[in-house]
């Protein structure tokens, strides 16, 4: 059994994987990466690029702030510095096994502060409504202020509903129809994963605590300025980098904000650090808006790769850091 679940594992990190390199492979396939090499060294601004870097850092750690929060309530307190080190930890694990760094971070406060993991579970799940709640708020906000240039982007790319329907042939439809077969079996699966866990009852009640605990936030408006803060910062880390470019630096707050919804919207798709989608949904997005294709492959290459850069830097500063941090005693038989 342990060794299926290893399987299952790989199989499920090596599909991420492919499907990330396959995008990538798609985009950049008659792509001059001497000349990238050359726009990195002599054709942008590396000023802006250092100044949106704090901001990436600063989203991360508010998060962290936020987090404890809600951990309150449970009656919980752990570190602050163990707060930050797991959220740093849990972006940088994600980049090598996506959508394990939700589970990770809950791991860490488990181990070094003795906190049930199902209520932290539960914490995050809060965190992550609230969260799909602010994003969906501004992206609506943005569609109807930018639809023009978004039907565009939906006709372009065939994600348009009548263009993707006509566009299908039996073949597509057959493969549409295993795919759909796939998920809901692998849905039925992790069910039934769940339905056969010897304390899924207790385990369900403390992530229901969790859930619950966002009501009971001693300071409330603090938690509502951490989380505009949250989504300020990864803003500010991404808009700074468009002053980088020749090709980005005039085309304003707008351009930009719609970008970084498109690009937040892709990282759904489950690759390392939303390698591929995001590439290939905010190249798009920038040609639309003017931009040279080249110019478009040069910005998204460039700052992807520095800001995954940063999320791995602040993953090893969080893991040296847990190294050298005492294990909190505490009594979790029955948590």
């Amino acid at each position: 059994m342990e060794l299926k679940k290893v399987g299952n594992d790989i199989g499920k990190v090596m599909l991420s994987l492919t499907l990330g390199g396959a995008i990538l492979y798609w985009m950049y396939r008659d792509f001059d990466f001497g000349r990238a090499r050359e726009v990195m060294l002599n054709g942008m601004d590396w000023t802006w690029m250092l100044l949106s870097l704090p901001f990436g850092v600063a989203a991360q750690a508010f998060r962290g702030w936020r987090w404890s929060q809600t951990l309150e309530p449970l009656g919980e307190k752990p570190r602050s510095g163990v707060s930050l080190c797991a959220i740093f930890f849990s972006y940088a694990i994600s980049l090598v096994v996506p959508r394990v760094g939700e589970l990770a971070r809950c791991g860490v406060l488990k181990r070094y502060e003795g906190i049930s993991f199902p209520k932290a579970l539960g914490t995050v799940v809060t965190e992550r409504a609230i969260d799909s709640v602010v994003i969906a708020v501004v992206a609506l906000t943005t569609f109807f202020c930018q639809f023009r240039i978004f039907d565009t982007f939906f006709v372009r790319t065939g994600t348009r509903m009548d263009t993707l329907l006509s566009s299908f042939t039996p073949a597509g439809w057959m493969v549409t129809v295993l795919c759909a077969l796939v998920a809901l079996g692998f849905f039925a699966y992790q069910l039934r994963q769940i339905s056969i866990y010897n304390k899924v009852k207790h385990t369900v009640w403390q992530i229901g605590q969790g859930i619950a605990s966002v009501k009971d936030v001693r300071n409330k408006p603090l938690f509502v300025t951490y989380t505009l803060a949250i989504w300020l910062s990864y803003f500010l880390h991404y808009y700074l980098t468009f002053f980088c470019f020749e090709a980005t630096s005039a085309l304003g707050a707008d351009c930009a904000l719609v970008t970084f919804i498109v690009g937040s919207i892709a990282v759904i798709v489950p690759t390392p650090n939303g390698a591929g989608p995001w590439h290939f949904a905010v190249k798009t997005m920038l040609i639309l808006y003017g931009v040279a294709e080249n110019d478009a492959l040069y910005f998204v290459l460039i700052v992807h790769g520095v800001q995954t850069l940063l999320v791995a830097l602040l993953g090893i500063l969080a893991w040296t850091r847990l190294s050298f941090t005492t294990v909190q005693t505490k009594q979790t038989e029955n948590r």
